[in-house]
């Protein structure tokens, strides 16, 4: 099934068992968004994408820049493993890596939760790709896609014992705005998928059809020509 699908049945199926008034909320709640964010803040196409370190739940250091040293790099932000269409996202870019590796990409999953809470994520979803831990949000901060929760979805999350202080390690009720960066080795960025609305993402077919717009990785060219 495509990703778009999963996403829409599993929004279906909350707005019709949601408690009342729950799904209107959250509805309310991205349109607000949708007037006040400022996408312009935001890294965009032909940008060059900002280096970050974080670590990841394989027990190391990950660099942008390390990672564009073999390929491409598909960022992806997400909001945390406590947020469904999430975990549905990460799970469709899981089947679909074996099309991103071949054509040397590497996925690096990026959300403010604490270490625990990534490996959790990674291990739940059974992902083989590298999932960071940004907290305090600064490399979200860095591709300008950070905003502070209002207080009705604060109280929302408390009551469905996902309050962020305790996933995030911080008090500042702050995530980023689901979204994913396909970067060349230039460190251009070759697409940009922002969207206020949580409830959608990226398919993992734009990923690859960027990916395979983009030179092949300088590390592969070099290979070849040495046979």
């Amino acid at each position: 099934m495509r990703l778009e699908q999963e996403l829409a049945n599993f929004r279906a199926e909350f707005e019709r068992t949601a408690p009342s008034g729950r799904a209107e909320l959250y509805s309310a709640k991205v349109e607000e968004l949708r007037r006040q964010f400022p996408l312009k803040a935001v890294i965009a196409v032909g940008d060059d994408a900002p280096d970050f370190t974080l670590p990841s739940t394989r027990q190391r250091q990950v660099s942008l820049t390390s990672v564009l040293h073999a390929g491409p790099a598909i960022v992806t932000f997400y909001r945390g493993g406590w947020c469904p269409y999430c975990n549905i996202q990460l799970r469709a870019y899981q089947r679909a890596l074996p099309e991103i590796a071949g054509l040397g990409g590497q996925i690096l999953a990026i959300s403010p939760q604490l270490p625990d809470g990534s490996l959790s994520v990674s291990e739940k979803n059974a992902l083989e790709f590298d999932v960071l831990s940004d907290v305090g949000n600064g490399v979200g901060r860095s591709f300008g896609l950070v905003y502070a929760l209002p207080e009705e979805l604060r109280e929302a999350l408390r009551l469905n014992n996902k309050a962020l202080p305790g996933i995030n390690g911080d008090e500042s009720w702050e995530l980023p705005v689901p979204a994913t960066f396909v970067i060349g080795q230039d460190r251009r960025v070759a697409l940009a998928h922002v969207d206020v609305d949580y409830r959608r993402r990226l398919p993992p077919e734009d990923i690859i059809a960027t990916l395979r717009s983009l030179p092949a990785p300088i590390a592969r060219r070099a290979a070849t020509s040495m046979l």
